[in-house]
């Protein structure tokens, strides 16, 4: 496994093909996470991962979970939730207290891989306009919601979180609609779940994920995204 230093060309990293097959998909480790370096590693596919007690882990994993916005399937307890309410969704309007939230332990289980150090990246990440998040509310109460990283054509999902019942597959679903009105092709979930695939997400081979980028992701920031007038 390759070793990076702090000091090193934030936008080299080695091959994706030369990911580990155990643990599956771990390509390198070390290195800082400063936008140049988060924004390089997102481009070719590669993403942190780890713990408070390990060094930065980077990862690529084959096969890739990815969701095209055009194969979302609306379930139908989602579909009614959509339609009746009592949820409304709104965009980067609360982004640090999103990604906080998704740091918070989940009942009965572990911490979140998210410590200190990562929430304040990717918070930098959103001041520069690459990071997003999408929150839903039950009136002013913050219930659920998701954040990720926009590069062109491609949103990179990070994690997401629900205080409220189907809180977090109601901002997904606005998600996926300012995907399909900003243009963006592919969101990235990383690693295969059940509840994912349940909402249309595939796997697709790592070689196929990577082309998809090399047509798609580029790192021109989008800035903040704004509500609709009216």
């Amino acid at each position: 496994m390759i070793w990076l230093g702090e000091h090193e060309d934030p936008e080299w990293f080695p091959p994706i093909e030369q990911a580990l097959a155990e643990p599956p998909g771990l390509l390198a480790a070390g290195g800082d996470l400063r936008p140049e370096r988060l924004l390089a590693a997102y481009q070719r596919g590669v993403f942190p991962w780890y713990s408070a007690q390990q060094p930065i882990l980077w990862w690529s994993p084959d096969p890739r979970m990815v969701l095209f916005p055009e194969e979302f399937r609306v379930t139908r307890s989602l579909g009614k939730r959509l339609r009746n309410g009592p949820y409304q969704t709104r965009l980067d309007g609360a982004f640090s207290a999103t990604i906080r939230a998704c740091a918070a332990p989940r009942r009965g289980g572990p911490d979140t891989w998210l410590n200190a150090e990562m929430i304040a990246s990717y918070e930098r990440l959103h001041a520069l306009g690459h990071a997003h998040s999408v929150e839903t509310y039950r009136g002013d109460a913050l219930v659920g919601g998701l954040y990720g990283i926009h590069l062109g054509g491609v949103f990179f999902g990070e994690s997401m979180f629900s205080a409220e019942r189907d809180a977090s597959k109601v901002a997904l679903a606005r998600l996926v609609g300012e995907c399909r009105g900003r243009g963006i092709r592919l969101i990235d979930c990383q690693v295969a779940s059940s509840h994912l695939a349940s909402l249309g997400a595939r796997e697709i081979p790592r070689v196929e994920f990577a082309a998809l980028l090399r047509r798609h992701a580029t790192r021109a920031p989008s800035g903040p995204w704004r509500e609709p007038p009216g």
